[in-house]
């Protein structure tokens, strides 16, 4: 089948073209499949009730044996046509699980790291890891007992109508009923079920970002006002799932109330049939024993697929809103520029010219611009600085530049190729708040890079003066966010992790000096410019001292580069 959740011009809710998502057809052949177990339920139903007859008539064991041997057969089969289905709905649902995170993810890739409206960590985490399971029992359960609720029940009215008017009307007039209740039902349940998805989802992302700044946390005090939110919120996620889950129990008990009382109705009806106290209602001169165990054996399996239907109907509204999550992560953003990887031609002519022609960038079309007809062109080699205010749109252009996000007008070349991610290989980035892995020193200077060894990272390390702290330190693991480094030495493994990339031709500085003393501030100017020798740097800075040491310094225009709108 095509991708599924499409609009009628085969896009996405967000309106760009979709890519196809394969919908498997194995949750179609499920679903047939179990149809057609249950079906098997009528001709064992007519055999019972032949062999309850010939028994009441007087039969003996040689007359209901092969009758036995049918209805085991069939109960053989049933259940083996069940199970196979069950099998074939699970791996159908998986795979398309699969799918929707694997787009999900590819998405989250091209989504710009400076993209203010980019779903945090902890909520994609929760909703691609946790939340996205539960669309596999709406797909492997909701599903197929969907089709089977409209098939079984039309195939045993089809079986009951030519015995009996009366017994078809009693089923005709309870069946309406009970999905009209569950559909009101079912309404409730899915907003109820995307309030708690998005509360599960804001929680998670509450509890990683508060675990991450946890030191922050302690120095300003702020334990007790962050366990208040957190108990809150939790709070907050219990009530509504208990609201989720008083909504599930209520449409099991309404679909139990209507399929008990029509089931009932028809007993009732049968047994006064065949006591001769009601002589209408078939289409003979009335029923007996065994037209009328037969209707009365179908009368609870005419109710069955409802039954199922509901006890999953909680999976369809829970499935439903987890689906529209895990396709929010689809939604229009800032998206990095495409590309394509540089040739060798390229790779091995001279490196590091950055030219900007007449950029203009806006973080949204509803923002104004941030920066607006900006020219820059840098040689290869040149050392420049970036001079302005904290806002000016400093690190806007870095990213531009890096090919984390795409100009609205105009272009930026890295060596006469548009940039883009795909030649990040040629860049060192130094960002002003480096992120520090639970590990090792080394480790978090090589970050898994195969093609480099421990070798490589000992002379970064030395170069940025942290060889003798990252000897000292052995193989001890460092905190998770830099826990047992200061920040100048988080600075200076960010400088190490750069000068690793003996490839770059360019080096793009983030505020690096922000927030340190001077003396820190100096040294990490000289580290700077030692990693930047015969490369290419630029640097985002609102000092003037680090800015003095560069060859050129740009200072940013206001009219050309204005603050984003918050």
């Amino acid at each position: 089948m095509g991708s599924a959740y499409l609009d009628k011009n085969g896009k996405q809710a967000s309106g760009k073209p979709a890519k196809a998502v394969p919908r498997h057809g194995g949750l179609q052949k499920a679903a047939i499949v179990q149809t057609l177990a249950s079906l098997i339920w009528i001709p064992q139903a007519a055999i019972v009730a032949t062999a309850v007859g010939r028994i009441a008539n007087g039969g003996g064991f040689n007359d209901v044996l092969w009758l036995a041997a049918s209805i085991a057969t069939l109960g053989i089969v049933r259940s083996c046509l069940e199970a196979a289905s069950g099998r074939m709905a699970f791996w159908a649902a998986r795979a398309e699980l699969t799918a929707r995170r694997e787009r999900a993810i590819e998405a989250l890739s091209r989504r710009s790291p400076i993209d203010s409206a980019r779903p945090s960590s902890g909520e994609a985490a929760s909703v691609i890891g946790e939340q996205a399971e539960m669309i596999v029992p709406y797909l492997s359960r909701f599903q197929p007992a969907r089709f089977k609720a409209s098939a079984v029940p039309l195939a045993i009215l089809v079986c009951v109508v030519p015995i009996s008017w009366v017994a078809a009307l009693i089923l005709l007039f309870a069946m309406p009923l009970i999905p009209v209740f569950m559909a009101l039902i079912g309404w409730r349940a899915q907003a109820a079920s995307e309030k708690q998805l998005s509360a599960t989802g804001g929680l998670n992302g509450f509890l990683l970002d508060r675990l991450r700044g946890m030191a922050t946390i302690r120095s300003l005090n702020a334990v007790d006002a962050t366990a208040t939110r957190l108990r809150a919120d939790a709070e907050s996620l219990k009530v509504r799932t208990m609201a989720v889950l008083k909504i599930a129990f209520l449409s099991s008990a309404v679909l139990e109330l209507f399929a008990a009382l029509g089931v009932a109705l028809v007993a009732v009806y049968i047994g006064f049939s065949l006591l001769g106290e009601i002589r209408f209602g078939a289409w003979t001169s009335g029923l007996d024993l065994t037209t009328g165990l037969f209707v009365l054996l179908l009368a609870p399996a005419f109710f069955e697929p409802l039954r199922e239907l509901s006890a999953v109907w909680h999976d369809r509204a829970a499935g439903e809103a987890a689906i529209k999550a895990i396709d929010a992560l689809n939604a229009d953003g800032l998206m990095l520029p495409k590309g394509t990887h540089q040739s060798e031609d390229q790779a091995s002519a001279p490196a590091g010219a950055i030219r900007m022609q007449n950029v203009g960038f806006r973080y949204s079309k509803d923002t104004d611009a941030v920066i607006d007809a900006f020219d820059l062109n840098i040689r290869p080699g040149e050392h420049v600085a970036l001079l302005g205010a904290s806002g000016s749109g400093k690190s806007t252009l870095l990213a531009l530049i890096a090919g984390q996000a795409s100009c609205e007008t105009g272009t930026v070349t890295i060596d006469g190729q548009p940039a883009n991610p795909h030649l990040q290989s040629k860049i060192a980035w130094v960002g002003q708040k480096p992120h520090v892995f639970a590990g090792t020193i080394a480790g978090n200077v090589l970050l898994n890079r195969r093609s480099l060894a421990r070798l490589d990272a000992a002379s970064a390390l030395d170069l940025a003066k942290l060889g003798s702290l990252a000897r000292n330190h052995g193989q001890r693991p460092l905190g998770d966010g830099g826990t047992g480094l200061s920040g100048g030495e988080v600075l200076r493994l960010a400088i190490a992790r750069a000068a690793v990339n003996r490839d770059a031709s360019i080096v793009l500085a983030d505020e690096p000096t922000a927030h340190l003393d001077a003396e820190t501030a100096s040294d990490i100017t000289e580290s700077l410019l030692v990693l930047a020798k015969g490369r290419t740097l630029v640097v985002a800075t609102h000092d003037p001292r680090l800015a003095a040491r560069m060859d050129r310094t740009i200072v940013l225009d206001p009219e050309t580069v204005r603050e984003a709108a918050e």
